[in-house]
């Protein structure tokens, strides 16, 4: 899965927390959420001229845009590797944030689990 199918697919299924998501939809996904966070910082620093420990109008509102789509693209992550998506809340903790790294880098199950077939990708030629 490329870049921008990546992004369009997670903000298609924004509220859909079954199935499962492949690890490129995920990690294209987390990385236009970066570009997106760090670009909106830029723009709140240099032409709304907020400080640097601020946060901006516009990285307020992106961050808004895309905090529903985050957490379903991960729930469904999750469900790749035969895990809840409930498993987020491991966030509260500090140590939490390293195992969803981890489990979000791991492949997927090639077979069918409690939440579905495996998705099967088309190879562009």
């Amino acid at each position: 899965m490329d870049y921008h199918t990546a992004v369009k697919t997670c903000f298609v299924k924004y509220v859909d927390f079954s199935g499962r998501a492949v690890r490129s939809e995920y990690w294209w996904f987390a990385l236009f959420c970066f570009l997106g966070s760090f670009l909106t910082t830029l723009i709140d620093h240099w032409y709304l001229s907020t400080s640097t420990g601020d946060t901006g109008p516009s990285n307020l509102i992106f961050g808004i845009v895309v905090l529903i789509p985050s957490i379903s693209v991960t729930a469904r992550r999750l469900h790749d590797v035969n895990k809840s998506g409930w498993w987020q809340l491991i966030y509260i903790t500090i140590i939490g944030i390293l195992f969803i790294i981890i489990w979000c880098a791991t492949p997927g199950n090639s077979k069918k689990n409690m939440f579905g077939n495996p998705i099967k990708l088309k190879r562009k030629r």
